[in-house]
């Protein structure tokens, strides 16, 4: 199945952001891991040794939306922190519970995994922007995960080495293309440019794209969890 829907990634300060980091975005969206995974040929250890650090990870992605909520300036951000935090809550990670049982890893077996040290990397360092700097500081370490698996997933369905017939991650790529995601996506874009204009983005924009870039390379760093 092919999604046509089309993500603005050169939106606002989302779109600057990216193609000033362009080479630690480049590193996250065309990562080994990436191309085998599409190609239906990656180890099926190192992928499940993915899912559980990615259910790791999860909870402490809820807890950058909870800062978010502590750091927002009005009641439109905290519905939108709030609204995040249901959506992973609720959604994705009973899905990700629900996708892991498929591959023989129950909830609980997860829970109490160690983490690995590339997990405990890039949750630390979004959180710890978020305690030391403001709300923008935070969107900025926290959005390339939600826009850069949307995006990823449009490069491997447009790819044509991916194959999608018989290919055990099909389920796992094709998540990342629907409408709904993509809508959150896009919701998540605007929502960093308005944030921008009242943080004054402009006249920090060097620190954030350091935020950003450092963010991205952790991203490219946490699919060598799955990879050799």
């Amino acid at each position: 199945m092919k999604n046509t829907a089309v993500l603005d990634l050169d939106f606002g300060l989302f779109g600057r952001l990216r193609r000033d980091a362009d080479d630690a975005w480049q590193r996250y969206m065309h990562h080994p891991f990436l191309k085998a995974l599409g190609a239906g040929t990656l180890p099926l250890d190192g992928f499940k040794n993915f899912l559980v650090q990615d259910y790791l990870y999860l909870i402490q992605y809820v807890r950058g939306y909870a800062l978010g909520a502590y750091k927002s300036d009005s009641l439109n951000e905290l519905r939108a922190a709030s609204q995040m935090m249901t959506t992973i809550l609720d959604v994705e990670m009973p899905l990700h519970v629900a996708y892991c049982a498929d591959w023989g890893l129950t909830e609980a077996e997860m829970a109490v995994a160690p983490e690995d040290s590339r997990m405990i990397a890039y949750t630390s360092f979004f959180l710890e922007r978020g305690m030391a700097g403001d709300k923008l500081d935070l969107d900025v370490a926290l959005i390339p995960c939600i826009v850069g698996y949307a995006e990823i997933g449009q490069i491997l369905l447009a790819d044509p080495k991916t194959v999608l017939e018989g290919n055990p991650y099909r389920p796992w790529i094709e998540a990342y293309t629907e409408p709904a995601y993509l809508d959150a996506v896009q919701a998540s874009i605007r929502s960093l440019e308005e944030v921008g204009r009242r943080k004054g983005a402009e006249a920090r924009y060097p620190s954030l794209l350091k935020t950003f870039r450092t963010a991205s390379l952790l991203e490219a760093d946490f699919w060598g969890i799955g990879w050799r």
